[in-house]
């Protein structure tokens, strides 16, 4: 295979239809209804880095190569998290929906779409700051196996650690970020008791069902890379997925207006896009 230009590589729209389909018929991912432009730009990266000429050959290699297959996967999966990502939001959920779940005996989060899983930890750590870590079910879920796993193994790269303890500290944070990792080599490991609690699961926001009675979702920077449809779709999945007066948390850019589903929440903190199921 010989590497090729950009302005060659320019993937058709019908291609990319019949790329999709054959990742949905071949392996069941389900990347139909994602963004175009976000689908073209990765697909349009991958076939310059993996020196493919075309991407009907990309389509005949992975078609007949589960390795090519998750090397492709990689880079259609948004990964891009950081440990306390957007330290307001965790500052306004200690504040704003942190009290409510103190009155719940039991307490069930769904974290879907979470990536490598930093994002997983500070919640942990948040929920066992807050005195909730011991009577709380968290799902990690992602679509990608492979980066599930780097989430259960809950390894990060040590020179990212200034800016964890940045947000950390940013975020409320009642001790030090040092308190729940050990440092080896170029690396940190988060304590493996924060994993306790925490079931890490592959699911498909485009097709699997709903996690049912959950007092929190939190799926945030995700639904960004979706159309509209498959985004309605998705806000109905998590409205169905929260218990009554259940939290639905998204990212800064991401919003319930337009969703379909606006009527069944209510907004309780809305820079920081934290929602609550009405009664």
């Amino acid at each position: 295979m010989s590497t090729v230009t950009e302005q060659e590589n320019e993937p058709q729209e019908i291609e990319l239809q019949l790329l999709l389909e054959a990742i949905y018929r071949r392996y069941g991912y389900d990347f139909r209804s994602y963004s175009v432009a976000s689908v073209r730009r990765r697909v349009q990266q991958h076939l310059i880095v993996a020196r493919y000429d075309n991407i009907c050959a990309l389509m005949h290699d992975i078609l007949h190569n589960g390795e090519a297959f998750s090397a492709l996967l990689s880079n259609l999966t948004i990964n891009v998290t950081e440990m306390f990502r957007d330290p307001d939001f965790y500052q306004a959920f200690r504040e704003k929906v942190v009290p409510v779940l103190r009155t719940h005996p039991f307490l069930k989060v769904w974290h879907a779409g979470c990536a490598t899983g930093e994002e997983i930890y500070s919640m942990a750590i948040l929920l066992k700051e807050e005195g909730l870590y011991d009577r709380c079910q968290i799902y990690a879920t992602d679509i990608d196996k492979e980066v599930l796993e780097k989430a259960r193994r809950g390894i990060f790269p040590a020179s990212e650690l200034r800016r964890f303890t940045e947000n950390y500290e940013r975020s409320g944070g009642k001790k030090k970020l040092s308190d729940y990792y050990t440092e080896k080599y170029d690396n940190i490991i988060m304590d493996p008791a924060l994993k306790k609690n925490v079931i890490f699961a592959d699911h498909d926001l485009a097709t699997d069902q709903v996690f049912g009675e959950m007092q929190v979702v939190l799926c945030r920077n995700v639904l960004i890379y979706f159309n509209k449809e498959l985004q309605k779709h998705v806000f109905r999945l998590f409205k169905d997925s929260l218990d009554i007066a259940g939290y639905l948390c998204l990212g800064s850019k991401e919003s319930l207006r337009f969703s379909g589903c606006a009527d069944a929440f209510d907004i309780i903190e809305e820079k920081q896009r934290i929602y609550k199921k009405r009664m």
